[in-house]
């Protein structure tokens, strides 16, 4: 047997397959590249579900992360540590005054939301505590946020849900309004739903919301896990949707994961002083949450980001491919819609392929199918724009043999 024949073999005998995992073994990355253990070369336009937004094995967060770990790993959060206050003091520049929670994940950092919504509701009378969710929604794997989660198929198999989340339909405001009652205290939405295809709320739908929320004290928490830090071409996705005065709609909470650790496990909940004020001690915590490490290499991604102008980047090589796939009269037949803002970008297909993300591993680049027939592409926002059309042009080519 060779190498990675053994690899997959030993793998399928130590670990839980819960994972579709494909049978390749990635072994090494440098940027927007990869190679598994065979040597075969790859365009990554996936970047690890988003979370590598500045690719692999990047020098400045490779940098940040080896100075950290000379000088300080772990101490647990009843110490103040400096990595955790520069990061929680970009948020406030790059999103709104506010205060931050760390943790490991975006699942981690929407059930905090929730709590804390909750807390608020609690000043009400009568207590409030259900929270309002969205279909083709996603916001987590664990029993409330699957009960959150506005898809059948991750509730499957876990029933009953818990009790407190209203799912709607995504773009119906008249059912979410509907849906208020006395009992609930919140509303949590992706301004751009990620794992439901890349999906765009109706115009006008986000400042409704907003507006509803201020007039029945209900907190809006925007679910930013796939949309936040630069991947939109805004430094949060909820910065490209604007009310009629012409202002940034902005939420009382968003959550953050994936890209926030560009890689490493880092999740963030960033909320406004008047909720956020409410998490006193002994009310949430995480043990692991804000390590020094992960934070000095948040710190950098965002550093990163901002000297490099990697969001007007991300914002034109998006338009760019958008352009680029709309007007392949070879992909008409193929493609019924391409959208997207920045790197976060979907296609749907006319019909549901068959083995694409394997074929498309034949060809060399790394996509992903959410959906059944939506292709997301959300590369390393630093890619070369030389790397970026090689890869769209490999998938389009792949496209035509459909």
């Amino acid at each position: 047997m060779n190498s990675t024949t053994s690899i997959l073999q030993h793998a399928n005998e130590v670990l839980i397959g819960n994972y579709a995992r494909l049978p390749v073994v990635m072994h090494r990355g440098e940027g927007a590249l990869l190679w598994d253990t065979d040597g075969k070369r790859y365009i990554d336009l996936f970047a690890g579900f988003g979370g590598a937004i500045l690719g692999h094995c990047h020098p400045a967060l490779i940098e940040a992360a080896r100075m950290q770990m000379h000088q300080l790993w772990h101490v647990g959060n009843t110490f103040h540590t400096e990595p955790q206050i520069e990061v929680a003091g970009w948020l406030n520049r790059a999103a709104f005054t506010g205060q931050a929670f760390f943790c490991h994940s975006g699942l981690e950092a929407n059930e905090a939301a929730c709590k804390l919504a909750r807390l608020r509701g609690q000043d009400a009378t009568p207590k409030r505590w259900k929270i309002i969710s969205l279909e083709k929604s996603f916001h987590g794997r664990s029993l409330a946020m699957i009960a959150a989660t506005g898809n059948a198929a991750v509730r499957q198999g876990f029933a009953p849900d818990i009790p407190g989340f209203i799912r709607v339909p995504q773009g119906d405001f008249a059912a979410l309004q509907a849906a208020v009652d006395d009992q609930v205290c919140g509303i949590i939405m992706e301004p751009i739903q990620g794992e439901g295809g890349i999906n765009f709320h109706p115009p006008g739908y986000t400042a409704k919301v907003r507006q509803l929320c201020d007039q029945r004290a209900l907190t809006l928490i925007f679910d930013e896990v796939w949309s936040g830090c630069g991947r939109t071409g805004q430094w949060f996705g909820y910065q490209h949707f604007l009310d009629d005065a012409g202002k940034i709609i902005e939420p009382d909470i968003i959550t953050l994961g994936k890209a926030i650790g560009g890689g490493l496990p880092v999740g963030a909940m960033f909320a406004k002083p008047h909720v956020a004020k409410l998490l006193v001690p002994g009310k949430h915590g995480c043990t692991l949450g804000g390590n020094p490490i992960c934070m000095a290499v948040a710190k950098a991604i965002f550093d990163t980001i901002d000297k490099q102008k990697l969001l007007e980047r991300a914002a034109e090589l998006g338009e760019h491919a958008m352009a680029r796939l709309r007007g392949d009269a070879g992909l008409k037949d193929k493609i019924a819609d391409v959208r997207g803002r920045g790197l976060m970008l979907g296609i749907e297909l006319c019909q549901p392929p068959d083995q694409l993300v394997s074929r498309a591993l034949q060809s060399g680049i790394v996509i992903n199918l959410t959906s059944k027939t939506v292709i997301r592409l959300a590369p390393p926002i630093n890619i070369a724009a030389e790397l970026w059309d090689k890869g769209l042009d490999a998938l389009a080519q792949l496209l035509r043999t459909l």
